[in-house]
């Protein structure tokens, strides 16, 4: 396998439910101070319509229904998430509907106030997406795209350093080369596709620097969820997993810190 393999768009974005309840309870939360900004921009009100792209978990879903979004409509093309959605969805009082298609095969006569697309946009053709999602927002409305990236640029991370070369072989994603900035956090790429899209304003940034701890089973956990683990072969992935987990164990007393940035792209539909 060759380490600068890349996982296509297509494939990857069902690369995640093998455990969706381990996937769940590993993955770093959203910042609550994330919401807070979308709040202060007023895209939360009953009545005011949201669509979320990729849920996987459910991670952004559960606030977003907290904070108002209804009616709701979710696209999550992995099936394997659905039990954990339809969960959240009883639970709240909201009109929520998830849809299993592709967001490229989504149709709607509906338009939305916010479109949602929670760690999961590097999975779409970034310039043709935001044009789709501009056709889908009524005049003026607002498109959030949010990230948590194990990484914060120019610090260091032990784990992450433990582990480096454990991981050297596998396939990476669309969310960026190894060693290169990754796409959430490359601000210039970002804004620059916002722009040749044609379709919206320039966008707030919200950028927050924190610290995830996870045990050795979280390790576990975490690294299983990753899309490139999950394309390996069961007995592969199980060693790998192992290994990881060890040197959570030996090499840091059970308890690791994983550095995170959390990012928020808040921008309004120039037109519609």
């Amino acid at each position: 396998m060759s380490a600068r393999e890349r996982i296509e768009r297509s494939e990857g974005r069902r690369l995640f439910g093998l455990d969706p309840e381990g996937y769940d309870a590993a993955r770093p939360r959203y910042p609550t101070a994330l919401f807070d900004a979308m709040r202060a921009a007023g895209v939360f009100a009953r009545g005011r319509s949201t669509l979320e792209i990729g849920a996987g978990s459910g991670l952004a879903t559960k606030p977003l229904l907290e904070l108002g979004a209804d009616p709701l409509t979710v696209i999550e093309p992995d099936r394997r998430f659905h039990d954990m959605l339809g969960r959240l969805v009883k639970a709240s009082d909201a009109q929520c509907t998830i849809d299993s298609r592709a967001f490229e095969d989504f149709v709607s006569t509906e338009r939305f106030d916010l479109v949602v697309v929670a760690t999961a946009f590097h999975w779409l053709e970034p310039v043709s997406a935001l044009r789709k999602i501009a056709t889908l927002l009524v005049p003026g409305g607002r498109v959030a795209l949010l990230w948590n990236v194990l990484q914060v640029i120019g610090m260091r991370d032990a784990f992450h350093e433990a582990t480096q070369s454990l991981l050297a072989n596998q396939t990476t994603s669309a969310s960026g080369e190894p060693g290169a900035v990754p796409y959430a956090l490359d601000r210039a790429a970002l804004e620059a596709d916002l722009a040749r899209a044609g379709a919206f304003n320039v966008p707030e940034y919200h950028e927050i620097r924190w610290t995830h701890v996870l045990d050795t089973r979280g390790v576990g956990q975490l690294y299983e969820g990753f899309s490139h683990i999950q394309r390996l072969g069961e007995d592969e992935r199980k060693a790998l997993l192992e290994r990881l987990m060890d040197i959570a164990d030996r090499e840091f007393g059970g308890r690791v810190e994983r550095n995170v940035t959390s990012v928020l792209y808040l921008a309004s539909a120039a037109f519609s």
